[in-house]
């Protein structure tokens, strides 16, 4: 039976049900957002996807049109229908703690209609030892006994936004399974669309601690390159500059500073493992350190603003370029971006954001970079967007009167010399 069920239909289920639905599976997707369903139905998404050429909005019209995609908030429906389940269900964390209801939640739906012979895949990002500890006893709840009636196994999701259908394809893919029928089985299924290879682990614990620690790495890094960007700011260097000239090193491979880290994957990886390891009496110190210093950024970058504010007298009022929580991203969740806008609101700085790409609504976002720009001097960016015509901002203030933090090295001290307005770089 070439039917999948995908069960979330977020910034990774719903690429990659499309991604099944292209091989000629039929997918049904399951999410338990009314309003999320109701606009898939219609077509619609906001997402910030493509694949050779096409965008995900023309792609999840076709699949509709043909029947292979096929959203919905039934899991009895789509399960009757499904041999194979792939979960994608986010795990938070709120106060610095995972937050396991909207799995747990899945996982009884899943045992409430779980048949003999189905696979479960799991491909969220989790605290090491889920899967078996938490997962693994809601379905056999059923009554249905792993490796014996239903298979269980464990896939790490390894994409980045924006890159979701070409990584699917050609990233190489981490799994685990409960037996040996359960790899086989999932195995089988990721090779439906992975053209990379397989890995396959001894445990579903390794797969979930080797994706954690995929992720906590970039938080260390960022971490490390942003306390660099401290020391060269106070030697009147370019970071970036410092940056491109190390990375010219065939072993190094810096990252780039920015406003903070955000998104639902590095912020939380901390925390995913911390909450393991404090059952295990372990103290991560680096990884604390790192996750805490990154933490601190925004603040950072608001006490930029505002001594820039005090350095040039200018107005208290600054546009904001970029909402998201990455360059190119319609992804605002976590975003450090909101960080910064809410704390220079509450030390009274009035404030006009800009991000065409991000579709939720703030009362302190506008719809165009003109109205942004309106009657300000300080304008602060925090994410390159298509849609975000940086060149334009001088048609709006004259550059005699622009002052620009830049957080992404969009302009050089070259540009602000040449225009005649200020820079100011982190």
């Amino acid at each position: 039976m070439n039917n999948v069920c995908v069960i979330g239909l977020g910034y990774v289920g719903l690429p990659l049900a499309l991604s099944f639905a292209m091989k000629g599976y039929k997918v049904y997707g399951v999410d338990s957002n009314p309003e999320l369903i109701s606009e898939l139905q219609k077509g619609e998404t906001h997402h910030l996807e493509s694949y050779k050429g096409r965008t995900i909005q023309e792609i999840l019209k076709d699949q509709l049109q043909s029947g292979n995609f096929v959203p919905m908030l039934d899991y009895k429906e789509a399960m009757q229908a499904c041999d194979d389940i792939i979960v994608t269900v986010p795990i938070p964390v709120y106060g610095g703690k995972p937050y396991y209801e909207y799995l747990i939640s899945c996982a009884k739906e899943i045992k409430n209609n779980l048949r003999k012979n189905q696979l479960v895949l799991l491909r969220s990002t989790v605290v090491p030892g889920t899967t078996r500890n938490v997962f693994l006893p809601i379905l056999e709840e059923s009554g249905l006994k792993c490796g014996k009636d239903f298979y269980l196994a464990y896939a790490s999701e390894r994409i980045a936004e924006g890159r979701a259908f070409e990584e699917f394809e050609n990233m190489p893919t981490a799994l685990a399974g409960f037996c040996e029928v359960s790899t086989k089985r999932a195995v089988d299924l990721i090779k439906v669309i992975c053209k990379e290879e397989v890995v396959v682990a001894s445990s579903f614990e390794v797969v979930e601690t080797a994706k954690v620690i995929e992720n906590l790495q970039r938080d260390i890094n960022i971490a490390m390159v942003n306390e660099f960007e401290r020391f060269t700011k106070a030697m009147n260097l370019d970071i970036f500059e410092v940056i491109k000239v190390a990375n010219t090193h065939k072993r190094v491979n810096l990252l780039y500073p920015g406003p903070g880290v955000g998104g639902f994957c590095i912020p939380n990886a901390f925390y995913y493992l911390n909450a393991k390891a404090e059952e295990m009496g372990v103290e991560l110190k680096l990884s604390k350190t790192a996750r805490m210093f990154n933490e601190g950024i925004p603040a950072y970058i608001s006490d930029l603003v505002i001594n820039t504010i005090e350095k040039y007298g200018a107005k208290r009022k600054v546009a904001v370029l970029g909402i998201a929580m990455k360059d190119y991203s319609s992804d605002d969740r976590l975003s450090p971006a909101l960080e910064i806008i809410e704390m220079l609101r509450q030390r009274g700085v009035e404030v006009k954001a800009f991000d065409p790409a991000v579709k939720k609504e703030y009362d302190f976002k506008v719809k165009s970079l003109k109205e942004a720009l309106e009657d300000v001097e300080i304008v602060l960016i925090l994410a390159r967007q298509h849609g975000i015509e940086f060149d334009k901002i001088f048609e709006y203030i004259p550059p005699s009167r622009a002052i620009i933090i830049d957080t992404r090295d969009v302009f050089t001290q070259h540009d602000a010399k040449e225009k005649g307005f200020i820079l100011e770089k982190i």
